[in-house]
């Protein structure tokens, strides 16, 4: 991991960018009220817009994370950005919009192209940055991961024993091979789905909601569209963390 540049915000919150590999990254830590400590840390997974668009969303949440005494940190996940086309997802994406403009039923394989790739390369650079991220003297356990696509977090909720608790975004299509892998999954879960979402197949968020495998999961539900999540559901996912991260 190398910092590549850092920055004081006015909240003081120390936010610094950094590229792992080839893999552009940010970092925020709480400011000097939490300094003698190290910190608590939730991966902040973005949408894929790439980091730069979906920054203020980011930022956010990192800072009202950093209020509650938690690092956070986020990369740009696989095809986004800057970094290279995934030339099978863009195909993918290409024949869901075209289903959904006819008013179609999109089919389970241009939902297993456009998903099951960019998990299978997120997720081990996921687990790159965690080790990455806990080498570093200001970051400690435990780990929370919180956002979308689902089906990353349901696959990491799996294989990373470093995660401790996840708020999952139910915002995207999913697989239909992720429901075996969401029964494996045990660890706390804070569910948010958006009712009106017109890019989610709300049955489909349903259904794995049913099946993951955690003793404790909560589904936060609430009317409104993709980008329409409330303050107060954020409020509640940020009250999950500090019940599970501390």
């Amino acid at each position: 991991m190398q910092f590549t540049s850092e920055q004081r915000l006015d909240d003081g919150v120390l936010e610094r960018e950094f590229t792992l590999g080839e893999i552009p990254g940010i970092l925020w830590t709480p400011g000097s009220a939490f300094a003698s400590a190290p910190a608590p840390l939730i991966l902040l997974s973005p949408p894929p817009l790439g980091l730069r668009k979906a920054y203020p969303r980011l930022v956010a949440r990192a800072r009202q994370s950093a209020a509650d005494g938690f690092a956070t940190a986020t990369i740009e996940l696989p095809g986004s950005g800057d970094r290279p086309r995934l030339p099978a997802a863009e195909q993918a994406l290409a024949d869901l919009r075209q289903a959904m403009e006819a008013g179609e039923p999109v089919s389970d394989e241009t939902i297993d192209a456009l998903i099951l790739p960019l998990v299978d390369k997120a997720v081990p650079e996921w687990q790159a940055a965690l080790d990455a991220l806990l080498s570093l003297p200001e970051i400690g356990g435990p780990v929370g991961y919180s956002g979308g696509v689902i089906s990353i977090g349901t696959r990491l909720a799996v294989v990373e024993p470093r995660i401790s608790a996840a708020v999952l975004f139910a915002g995207s299509f999913v697989p239909r091979a992720m429901f075996e892998e969401a029964r494996q999954v045990t660890i706390p879960l804070h569910v948010l789905l958006q009712w009106d979402d017109e890019g989610n197949d709300r049955q489909a968020a349903l259904d794995l909601f049913d099946a993951f495998g955690s003793k404790e999961k909560t589904l936060h539900a609430n009317m409104g569209g993709h980008t329409g999540v409330p303050q107060f559901a954020g409020d509640a996912a940020a009250q999950f963390f500090a019940r599970h991260l501390k």
